[in-house]
């Protein structure tokens, strides 16, 4: 009785990784329409989905966020071509170094949700949210702490040294 309690005092947190063009811009007419949502979603916007190191994935995780949702443009509709392509592709590798490290994929989201979808916008994060309340909080995490580990991390990412820049770094370590 008490741990249902407490699964039922649980809010989680949800980090959102978004391209500005599409998904930013769709949360953000659902938040001028009025529209509810839950409000322990937060929200990074990129210039684009392909510019969305894996390493901040796993950084939020790291840092304690119970779902992360990375969401943009749809096929074919990228404001920088093909970085949706890119994404999407990055995303279906990663996902294996996440179950490896021990994060349930279904606390894991990838949706594409445009500029005019702030309905749409609002199904995915509830339920994301709805299907992370309903797990509970992430207990089990293996951190990727040794050298080997971080470089078959970076290989697998496909970007190999892109943490290294200025800008990227600075992203990452605010997360």
């Amino acid at each position: 009785m008490h741990a249902e309690a407490k699964q039922h005092d649980f809010e989680p947190k949800i980090v959102a990784f978004v391209c500005t063009w599409c998904t930013y811009a769709g949360a953000d007419l659902a938040g001028t329409s009025r529209m509810q949502y839950p409000a322990n979603v937060r929200v990074l916007k990129f210039p684009c989905t392909g510019r969305i190191d894996p390493v901040f994935i796993l950084r939020a995780f790291q840092k304690g966020a119970d779902g992360v949702l990375v969401s943009g443009c749809h096929p074919g509709d990228c404001h920088y071509m093909a970085g949706n392509f890119h994404a999407r592709r990055r995303f279906a590798a990663f996902r294996a170094l996440l179950d490896f490290v021990g994060v349930d994929l279904h606390r894991l989201q990838f949706s594409w949700v445009s500029a005019a979808e702030g309905g749409k916008w609002v199904e995915v994060v509830t339920e994301l949210t709805e299907r992370v309340r309903a797990m509970g909080p992430m207990l089990e995490f293996k951190s990727l702490e040794h050298e080997e580990q971080w470089s078959a991390f970076q290989a697998m990412a496909d970007v190999p040294g892109v943490v290294n820049t200025p800008e990227l770094k600075e992203a990452y370590d605010k997360i």
